[in-house]
């Protein structure tokens, strides 16, 4: 096989002795038992893997190579399978199968050496399909590879990769894609709150000042209200669930930002506020997605393809519900994490059609990309979510 150029990971089977090896087959059994749970029982990856962790006895290294694994294999799943299945000839049960994507992905896409990939792969499974898991990891570590398509290789669902192309052009879905197959990068505020830079630029382009008005209409967790009333603003946030709506007001507490943080229960689409009363309006609307796709790595199996016209319709909703909050000289905000256009662009058409009171306001810089009234911030330009962003100041 040619290993795609990658920083080869450590040789976990390699010369250390018996404990060594021992904690190579352990994590690797754990990363087994994860994707288990994720793939055929429907866990969030975000979720079992921390809990798994807790109850090992893997030290970081060790924990650190498991978060690898199984992020990496659940984004890779469908380049896995392909290089898997060419020499499988039967039904494989869930155990088996996540024992030979891993190997897979260890072999294909982590660098790790063709020795310690199988060996420690065959350790952590049973020994009734041992001597299969072996087979098929020296045949995948010797074939060359030949991807027979371009969703197979970026490992995605056939309708992402063509409704991003379509949308984005081909070019720059590939890359796109390709950029939220790496690992997503943790950033850290002042206060303490890990967040997405995308999510941080949406906050600070609403523009919020000390003792505005400002309304955070799809509000959990808490990480765009927070950094609005870390302004210095007056934040009422709003979420439909009242156990997301909770999420807020832990995180507010938590940051030091709870007096400046009024949490309601509502649907924004009808918010229980009295209309031309806000400053700042934002909508950070419920999307398909399909920008953070790298922070989710389960997300790309999950999401339907008609989730994306379904959402569309929603955030037409919630952005007219967002609309009558705003006062005369007031700012609308309209921010998705995703990047196709009847999402973006035709979303923010509709509302601009409906109120010609509210007028586009312009797009930011660099590494934001002109979007239609908006702007777009693409996976591959600034290592962050995909984003999308449209403003509208209401005519005094």
């Amino acid at each position: 096989m040619t290993v795609p150029d990658r920083p080869e990971a450590e040789d976990d089977d390699g010369g250390g002795g018996v404990g060594d090896r021992r904690a190579a087959v352990d994590a690797r059994r754990v990363a087994i038992d994860a994707l288990v749970r994720i793939d055929a029982d429907g866990a969030y990856a975000n979720l079992v893997l921390p809990s798994l962790l807790a109850r090992s006895r893997l030290d970081e290294r060790d924990r650190a190579f498991v978060t690898t694994l199984v992020y990496g294999t659940a984004r890779m799943r469908r380049a896995c399978d392909w290089l898997v299945d060419r020499f499988v000839l039967r039904a494989l049960d869930p155990p088996t199968r996540a024992a030979l994507r891993i190997g897979a992905y260890q072999l294909a896409f982590l660098g790790t050496p063709p020795h310690a990939a199988v060996s420690a792969t065959v350790g952590a499974v049973p020994r009734r399909t041992s001597g299969l898991v072996n087979a098929v990891l020296r045949r995948v570590a010797g074939a060359e590879l030949d991807w027979p398509d371009r969703a197979t290789r970026l490992s995605y669902p056939d309708w992402v990769v063509e409704r991003l192309e379509a949308d984005l052009g081909e070019d720059t879905a590939a890359a796109a894609l390709a950029a939220m197959n790496e690992p997503a990068a943790a950033t850290e505020r002042p206060d303490g709150y890990t967040q997405d830079l995308a999510s941080q630029w949406v906050a600070e382009l609403v523009g919020a000042e000390i003792g505005g008005r400002v309304v955070d209409l799809c509000a959990a967790p808490g990480g765009k209200a927070t950094a609005l009333a870390a302004t210095g603003a007056k934040v009422v946030a709003a979420d439909r669930r009242t156990s997301r709506a909770g999420l807020v007001v832990a995180n507010a507490e938590r940051v030091g930002v709870a007096d400046r943080v009024a949490v309601v229960t509502a649907d924004g689409r009808f918010p229980p506020l009295r209309p031309g009363t806000a400053d700042r309006v934002l909508v950070d609307a419920p999307c398909s997605g399909l920008g953070a796709l790298r922070r989710r790595p389960d997300a790309r199996w999950r999401v339907e393809a008609d989730a994306v016209d379904r959402l569309a319709a929603l955030q037409r909703a919630l952005l007219e519900g967002g609309a009558a909050l705003v006062g005369a000289g007031g700012v609308l905000v309209y921010s998705v994490c995703t990047m196709t256009v009847a999402e973006t662009c035709a979303v923010a058409g509709a509302l601009g059609a409906a109120h010609p009171d509210l007028e586009p306001v312009p797009a930011p810089g660099a590494p934001w990309r002109p979007w239609g009234s908006g702007a777009l911030l693409l996976p591959q330009d600034a290592g962050t979510d995909g984003m999308a962003l449209f403003r509208w100041r209401r005519r005094p």
